[in-house]
């Protein structure tokens, strides 16, 4: 029999389930809470003839984060400027070493990499949800059917289509972190010698730089393309922002850079790297995305 304690243990489950699905570990404390709220709502000869709490917490979890992706759109359409998932710092690289906090919950793989939780935002709610289940944490598509509503069948070809969008038909697999290390290290270099030649250099020519502010920092509102454009724009950057400390940190398990003024965090930019360069930027600004990354949370 189920008992109300069995389930609370799947809470760290539940939540690096949620963020993959939402891209927002806030949305994601916030769909577990709800699951938990439901949970315990129910008559307690209810929640003991459960015969797997976490798979009832995993279902009902699910149908939420269903429903919040399919409103997402609309709240996407009203945000101000580009819309980026919530970066992850480092569980070791907190500067308060606290292990409470629901971002130290987070199990930072391949399947949570900034360039990942991007594309993942390119599917249908009900493909992201099959996929993410389905493929990155092996849920069965029977399982998956009770979620999305649909057959298991459907569910297979939920995210079939989501593996197309992906662009391969396998697990993601993150770049060579070793090898992104040392061209962000450069990239940090460059910037604060603001170099634009050398910029220019470990940029893509084709490059794509997103920076997202919610109108709560400055932020520009549409993407930066071309590595010389951006390389110009981050120099720009640093000749009006005096005062930048850059630093060199994980950004959802992935190397990338962290800039500080008077040691708040107020920009946390992640990288894509391929060939030896860089080919997207994405910088988050919004301070409520950053409260991972304060001392106080």
């Amino acid at each position: 029999m189920g008992t109300p304690e069995a389930g609370a243990g799947e809470r760290r489950q539940l939540i690096n389930v949620a963020y993959r699905l939402l891209g927002s570990l806030t949305e994601a404390e916030d769909a577990v809470q709800e699951a938990y709220t439901r949970w315990y709502a129910l008559p307690r000869h209810r929640r003991e003839a459960v015969v797997s709490p976490g798979a009832w917490l995993t279902t009902v979890a699910g149908r939420i984060c269903l429903d919040l992706l399919g409103s997402a759109r609309a709240r996407r359409e009203r945000y101000i400027g580009a819309w980026l998932p919530e970066p992850m710092p480092d569980r070791a690289e907190r500067a308060d070493g606290r292990g409470a906090d629901p971002a130290d919950q987070i199990t930072l793989d391949e399947s949570v990499t900034t360039a990942f939780l991007v594309v993942l935002e390119s599917m249908t709610p009900a493909e992201r949800v099959a996929f993410v289940l389905h493929d990155v944490f092996r849920y069965p598509f029977a399982e998956i059917a009770a979620i999305v509503g649909r057959t298991p069948a459907a569910c297979r070809q939920l995210a079939s289509s989501a593996r197309r969008r992906v662009g391969d038909a396998r697990a993601p697999v993150a770049p060579a972190a070793g090898g992104q290390a040392d061209v962000v290290r450069h990239v940090k270099e460059a910037w604060e010698a603001k170099d634009i030649k050398a910029l220019v250099g470990l940029l893509d020519p084709d490059a794509v730089m997103t920076a997202d502010g919610g109108g709560l920092a400055g932020a520009v509102l549409r993407p930066v393309e071309g590595g010389e454009r951006i390389a110009q724009y981050m120099v720009h950057i640093a000749d009006k922002a005096p005062g930048l400390t850059l630093l060199e940190r994980s950004v959802n398990g992935m190397p990338g850079l962290v800039a500080q003024r008077a040691g708040a965090t107020v920009t946390v930019a992640a990288f894509d790297v391929t060939g030896g360069r860089v080919t997207r930027i994405w910088a988050v600004r919004n301070p409520e995305k950053l409260r991972p990354w304060t001392q106080d949370g």
